[in-house]
């Protein structure tokens, strides 16, 4: 919830500089960082000059464009200096990339720290040795090829972001050139691959992935992660499906968009819609990648017995009683409790 909070807080940010209108327009380029000797005497003779509304076909000059969200079509390849690059690339290798880099290095520090301090989620019964399907090879083929195809773009996309900082010093030029070229390929190519992979995985799981009232109290109790609480969850649980609609919907539509605008420039995009795209991108990236390493930590260790679930495709009776107890109930023909109290889980 924090992780959406966040977002929620950042895209209310972006929305706000790029509609606030007239305010801003009034005083021609005042937030752009100049990087050259010409920008500085543009900005000198602009000094005094009001500019038209922000959303104005008027606004911004051609052949120095900053901020124009028109479009200009193939008239934009006339424009020669555009100072709000610089401003984009202070922002993506300053802020921004301190920021994602900060996040992806202290969450696993977290989740190590969880693990140690808590431990993994346990169950106090001995296996049956009766096997239930939890997924079916269709499931499975859909989340194994969306989780590599998001692999492949968050190994890429770190290399695209952090590259010339931690790479190049010790691979030097020669190499790294190729290591760049290959990832930012690999990425282009990709991208459009886990979009296809994350529609259908959509479809597939948005079934079993809406809100149900007992739900509230699994969100109540934290899952009985920190409390080792045994919490009544049908085939999803609240968690599960935070990730699905938290992470795989928003965050997913957010990078598959604005990975599109920046993926095919083709279109009439300007270079500041570009700019904006790609901030919105790397947030959106920074936090799926941190959502996608609790997902991961919760499948695995935090879980035992649940990776066993997507790799084969089943899971022992007593697992599914323990964790998933109301859908144990529904396909075992059990009648469920009318209200499930929380019982003590013995801490292994």
């Amino acid at each position: 919830m924090r992780s959406l909070t966040s977002l929620w807080r950042s895209l209310t940010l972006l929305l706000a500089l790029m509609l606030a209108g007239h305010a801003l327009a009034e005083v021609p380029h005042r937030s752009a960082k100049p990087a050259y000797a010409e920008e500085q005497t543009i900005l000198q003779t602009e000094k005094d000059t009001p500019e038209s509304g922000f959303l104005s076909t008027a606004s911004g000059k051609v052949h120095v464009d900053r901020h124009y969200l028109g479009q200009y079509g193939s008239t934009e390849g006339t424009v020669i200096l555009q100072r709000g690059g610089n401003t984009w690339r202070l922002l993506r290798n300053g802020p921004i990339a301190m920021a994602a880099g900060f996040l992806l290095l202290v969450t696993p520090l977290l989740l190590l720290g969880f693990y140690l301090g808590v431990g993994p989620v346990r169950t106090t019964e001995q296996p049956a040795g009766r096997r239930l399907e939890r997924f079916n090879r269709w499931q499975r083929w859909v989340h194994w090829a969306t989780a590599y195809s998001f692999l492949a773009l968050a190994l890429t996309g770190l290399i695209i972001l952090f590259g010339k900082n931690v790479l190049l010093p010790w691979m030097g030029h020669g190499i790294f050139y190729w290591v760049a070229m290959i990832s930012k390929v690999i990425h282009n190519f990709v991208g459009p691959l886990f979009i296809l992979c994350s529609i259908i995985m959509f479809v597939t799981f948005v079934r079993n992935n809406i809100f149900r009232r007992w739900d509230w109290q699994w969100i109540k109790q934290g899952g009985g992660l920190v409390s080792h609480k045994h919490i009544p969850a049908g085939y999803f649980n609240a968690g599960e499906k935070l990730w699905f609609w938290g992470g795989v919907v928003l965050l997913g539509l957010i990078m598959s968009v604005t990975g599109l605008v920046l993926d095919f420039v083709n279109f009439g995009q300007t270079r500041y819609v570009q700019q904006i795209a790609n901030y919105l991108h790397l947030i959106g990236a920074t936090l799926y990648m941190v959502a996608a390493m609790g997902h991961i930590y919760i499948g695995t260790v935090g879980t035992p017995g649940a990776y066993q679930a997507m790799k084969d495709g089943t899971v022992d009776a007593n697992w599914a009683k323990a964790h998933h107890e109301l859908w144990y109930d529904e396909i075992t023909h059990t009648t469920p409790p009318t209200s499930p109290v929380p019982q003590r889980r013995r801490h292994e």
